[in-house]
């Protein structure tokens, strides 16, 4: 069976030191760290990442670098993105969170992990990020909390 590629945003690495949020994160984390997943970051959230209080970003250092795979700005991801803004999936106010999504969707990312509710992890906002996509010519792609990645492997009992 393939690995699975996610592309995790920024949240998610905050996510590990959130009270609310710690375990799930935690928990992808350990199944990345065997090997499970492969995270894919770009450009935006290595830029955010950088910007981050100092204990995220020794997380994040310290992730397995065989587990990293950054994806590149391409003028595809551009493109997608200001197609997104255009059609007001989000505001240009929240430029990063499209750029997100252009960016797990040109890498062909299985699916999309993040904390943010207002803008990713959103139904309305998911059915536009997928319509755009589809008429840029490219697939469909989930965006998940972590808490929604391990839900159905709780009630598999």
């Amino acid at each position: 069976m393939r690995t699975l590629r996610v592309y995790v945003d920024t949240s998610v690495f905050g996510g590990v030191f959130d009270d609310e949020f710690a375990e799930p994160s935690r928990r992808f984390f350990d199944r990345v760290r065997a090997g499970e997943f492969i995270v894919l970051v770009s450009e935006t959230t290595l830029g955010e990442i950088a910007g981050a209080p100092r204990h995220i970003r020794d997380f994040f250092d310290d992730m397995p670098q065989d587990s990293l795979v950054e994806t590149a700005d391409s003028p595809e991801v551009e493109d997608l993105t200001q197609a997104y803004i255009a059609a007001g999936v989000v505001t240009v106010g929240h430029l990063a969170d499209a750029r997100h999504v252009a960016a797990a969707v040109v890498a062909e990312a299985d699916f999309v992990l993040s904390w943010n509710f207002r803008h990713l992890v959103n139904y309305r906002r998911q059915r536009g990020y997928n319509a755009i996509s589809e008429l840029n010519g490219y697939r469909r792609i989930r965006i998940l909390s972590p808490l929604e990645v391990f839900h159905d492997e709780e009630q598999d009992v």
